[in-house]
Formats: C-alpha cells, sequence, structure tokens
C-alpha cells in the first residue's frame, strides 16, 4: 500500500465517522432504536466485505486478522440488532 493510497483511505474513514456522528447525534431517542435495528443490512455489508477480507490471498496478515475482528464484531451486532428487534415487537403483542 502506498503513502497516498493509505492518506485516502485514512480520510475516508475519519470523514465517514464524522458524517455517521452527526448523523445519529441528530436522531430523536424515540426513533433511535427503530433506526438502528433496521441497520441490520448495512451490517450485513459489513459481514460481506470481512470475509472478503479474510478469504483474500493477496493480502497480508494484518489485514487478515482485522478483517475477523470485523467479521466477528459485524455478527455480534446483527445478531444483537435482531434480538432487540424481535424483543421491541413482542412489545406491542396483545396478550
Amino acid at each position: 500500500m502506498t503513502a497516498e493510497s493509505f492518506i485516502i483511505l485514512l480520510y475516508i474513514l475519519v470523514l465517514a465517522s464524522y458524517v455517521g456522528f452527526e448523523l445519529i447525534n441528530k436522531i430523536p431517542p424515540t426513533l433511535h432504536t427503530p433506526l438502528m435495528s433496521g441497520s441490520n443490512a448495512i451490517s450485513g455489508i459489513t459481514i460481506v466485505g470481512a470475509i472478503i477480507a479474510c478469504n483474500v490471498l493477496d493480502y497480508g496478515a494484518t489485514s487478515k486478522w482485522l478483517g475477523m475482528l470485523a467479521l466477528i464484531l459485524a455478527t455480534i451486532n446483527v445478531v444483537g440488532g435482531y434480538a432487540l428487534t424481535d424483543r421491541m415487537l413482542k412489545m406491542f403483542k396483545k396478550k
């Protein structure tokens, strides 16, 4: 990886982090849970990217370990999001 591509990737990471932080802060608390549980599709995309990072032969060992970490964290996020959505939907069922 060249220094130029590293700087571009670092810039994208910082910009995406800032935009994500600003968007989350603007959401009212009553909408936060439904929107976060609906973002499981984005974590699914993260899982696919992490699997690709873990399996590509040209990547170094560091990339594979980071891909495995991303895979574990994204899987926890997806499972937790669906569990939260299920719990939230049970609140609206008639007894």
